[in-house]
């Protein structure tokens, strides 16, 4: 008898395979003495739609809604039918005993493979391998030590609720919002609250009102300090004539006396190993990834090249059966620019502090570490190396002792004033030395609670400098005293990074779907990219208005995602959990219904459909800018963005675009303002001779006007005479 194993992916399925032995390839599996190695494409099954239910359904009606099946049926995918097709095949041999689920060791992959065993009826026994990397080695252990598939009911239960809450919320509102309001308006579980995050901010940058403010410093012998009112003071002031006053008394004192000196020796430990929404957040802010960018090449690094550990992971810290691993994956480290790093901590016993190691704080996964595999550096992409890069310094600087120096503060009397000053003197570089004395690894983000912009003059903060060897009682020269004019300045929009703070901080999704729920948000042009900036559009400005109140609310999603997490760990009930997900999707429909406000589109066109003349919306998608009809009966769409010719320029050569005018078509240079008729009216070609005098006549000796459609129709007419 042999065992069926189910895998996520064909590409982890044949890892899996090439490790069992499974030498005989076919087209939807492979097979060995002991196994057969098949796998999923993602979800083969997933919630059936509203019109499996019903083909009324199929129409979005407002009163059909609310959407309540009582019981939430499965359906197999359509494009990937004919892989479940097979793995259905499979599970029915005689032959196969068991049946060992090998997705992905987390919520969703639990999902993509139980759903599978519904439909199919599979009532043979299961198990379950849980490896938190894809090494040869892993792999082995994992298959040695397999877990009994109903250990993971739980996690089974919290999936599918997860599954259904998103169908209900997601689906009623988004149809009710829809078909109100004539527009494609979506609202989620999870997407409607990141968005009010979002616009909270939008709200506090608008309110803001600058005001101008001034500081004063001083020049001494030696270094410079500023003026403060007194301790705790920001030093700001809100005249002019009041800095001015200051700043002339300190210049015109000469000297300054020191009243008060403290040295403080300061430590910072490592910081800790990476999540997957830390790791996202140190990719934005270093090397301008996405959060999706860094989840895609995470992916790459853990599945393709067993570089790193399992990534969708919430934990930072090591389990104590990894202790002893700690040596080998830093031999498997240590070369290129990390050799001299990773060799220094091998030739003694490397300090694991609960800072590492914590089992309490290790949940389905520990942190995100490199794994034993020999690296070729050369193999990886230039982005794949960059990550790479920033998982393996942070793992090196766990092992390195704290980062180590002196503070010294210094308060100057000038008169009934008093200057202060700081300075900094290096004693151990410790783990800043992974990363380059000079690189602050946290990475610290912005104040995100800083709404009233009283972080002012952002980057104004009083920096570290070289003190001189001071004494109290001392007398300083004042060389000048000087004063500096500032803004205080609104609060800044989310970066990725800092969005990713806010949605870990109130409990919005899991560090596997975050990502994924800020792509969503930009693809339906509720936000927009603004540089490394994410701002709400006038879509999204109006549907969190239109959405109701509950919905928006963070602190209402993060309660739902604690209870799922409950679920999970077998101390939550599904069927309250759903219970209350049903309560709330009918009374929210019924919300949107009451709902008395107006939706105006934010990028109506002055372009009209052709098939039933109402204006045409321009929206953004993956292939670039489209113009769609403002109505959703019509089903008009058209690319807004110009076709380019293989047709060459005669001027400048660059390919030129092709336009449709009153005359016919016709291909444009826009540097060159050069045209070039492509065919009549009736289809008929413009010869080359007739071709040569339009290039004559609109090109540079007589530049394209706004009336060219009248022009090329003259110069047709002109022809046909």
């Amino acid at each position: 008898m042999k065992s069926l194993v189910l895998a996520e992916k064909p590409s982890v399925a044949k890892e899996l395979a090439r490790v069992l032995g499974c030498g005989q390839k076919h087209k939807s599996y492979m097979e060995g003495p002991k196994y057969v190695v098949t796998w999923a494409l993602g979800h083969l099954v997933t919630l059936a739609e509203p019109e499996d239910y019903d083909p009324k359904y199929r129409n979005w009606n407002l009163e059909d809604l609310p959407l309540l099946p009582p019981k939430m049926n499965l359906k197999v995918m359509k494009e990937t039918s004919h892989q479940y097709k097979a793995v259905a095949q499979l599970c029915k041999r005689q032959d196969i005993s068991e049946l060992i689920i090998a997705t992905d060791a987390g919520r969703e992959g639990e999902l993509v493979a139980r759903w599978i065993m519904e439909l199919v009826h599979w009532r043979k026994p299961f198990k379950r391998l849980w490896i938190s990397s894809q090494t040869d080695k892993a792999i082995k252990d994992g298959f040695n030590s397999l877990k009994p598939g109903k250990d993971y009911d739980a996690l089974y239960a919290s999936a599918v609720c997860r599954a259904e809450a998103d169908w209900l919320i997601g689906l009623n509102v988004t149809r009710a919002l829809t078909t109100k309001y004539n527009a494609q308006l979506s609202a989620g579980r999870v997407q409607t609250p990141t968005l009010s995050i979002l616009m909270d901010r939008e709200h506090d940058i608008q309110r803001f009102q600058s005001q101008p403010y001034w500081t004063v410093g001083a020049d001494l012998d030696g270094f410079s300090a500023m003026w403060r009112e007194q301790d705790g003071h920001d030093g700001r002031l809100w005249s002019k004539e009041a800095a001015d006053a200051i700043a002339a008394a300190i210049g015109k004192a000469g000297s300054a006396k020191v009243e008060k000196l403290r040295t403080t020796e300061k430590s910072e430990p490592h910081p800790q190993a990476y999540d997957l929404t830390e790791l996202q957040r140190d990719a934005n802010k270093r090397l301008g990834f996405s959060a999706k960018q860094t989840s895609n090449v995470l992916q790459k690094l853990y599945e393709q090249h067993k570089l790193v550990t399992y990534p969708r992971t919430d934990s930072r810290y090591l389990s104590s059966d990894m202790v002893p691993t700690l040596k080998g994956r830093l031999e498997s480290i240590a070369v290129g620019p990390y050799t001299n790093l990773a060799r220094r901590l091998l030739r003694s016993q490397l300090p694991v502090s609960k800072r590492i190691v914590d089992d309490s704080k290790v949940t389905d996964h520990h942190a995100i570490i490199p794994t034993e595999q020999f690296v070729q550096l050369s193999e990886l992409s230039n982005d794949e190396r960059k990550l790479y890069d920033l998982i393996v310094r942070r793992f090196i600087s766990l092992f390195y002792p704290p980062y180590r120096y002196d503070e010294t503060s210094v308060m100057l009397a000038v008169g009934q004033h008093r200057l202060y000053a700081k300075g900094k003197t290096l004693k151990e570089a410790g783990w800043r030395e992974v990363y380059g004395t000079a690189v602050d690894a946290n990475g610290d983000d912005e104040d995100e609670d800083d709404s009233d912009g009283s972080i002012g003059g952002r980057g104004d903060k009083q920096q570290s400098q070289l003190l001189p060897a001071l004494a109290s009682g001392q007398s300083v020269a004042v060389k000048q005293g000087k004063i500096k004019e500032l803004r205080t300045l609104p609060p800044a929009r989310y970066t990725e990074a800092t969005l990713l703070t806010q949605m870990e901080k109130y409990g919005l999704g899991t560090p596997a779907t975050r990502a994924d729920i800020i792509e969503k948000l930009l693809s339906s042009d509720t936000i927009d990219r603004s540089q490394n900036r994410l701002v709400p559009t006038g879509k999204g400005k109006q549907l969190i208005e239109l959405v109701v109140d509950a919905l928006r609310s963070p602190e209402l999603t993060a309660k739902w995602e604690h209870e799922l997490e409950r679920i999970a760990q077998g101390k939550g009930n599904a069927a309250a959990f759903m219970k209350t997900i049903r309560e709330q999707a009918s009374k929210w429909v019924s919300e949107v219904i009451a709902e008395t406000k107006e939706y105006k589109p934010h990028n109506v066109t002055h372009s009209k459909c052709p098939d039933c003349g109402k204006p045409l919306l321009e929206i953004k998608g993956k292939r670039g800018r489209s113009l769609v009809c403002s109505d959703r009966e019509c089903s008009y769409r058209r690319s807004a963005d110009p076709v380019l010719l293989n047709k060459r320029c005669p001027q400048c050569h660059k390919k030129m675009e092709m336009h449709t005018g009153k005359a016919g078509k016709y291909a444009q240079c826009r540097p060159c303002n050069v045209i070039e008729m492509l065919e009549d009216k009736d289809g008929g070609r413009v010869n080359k001779r007739e071709q040569r005098k339009l290039v004559e006549q609109y090109s540079d000796q007589a530049p394209l006007a706004n009336s060219l459609a009248d022009k090329l129709r003259a110069a047709l007419e002109q022809k046909g005479k």
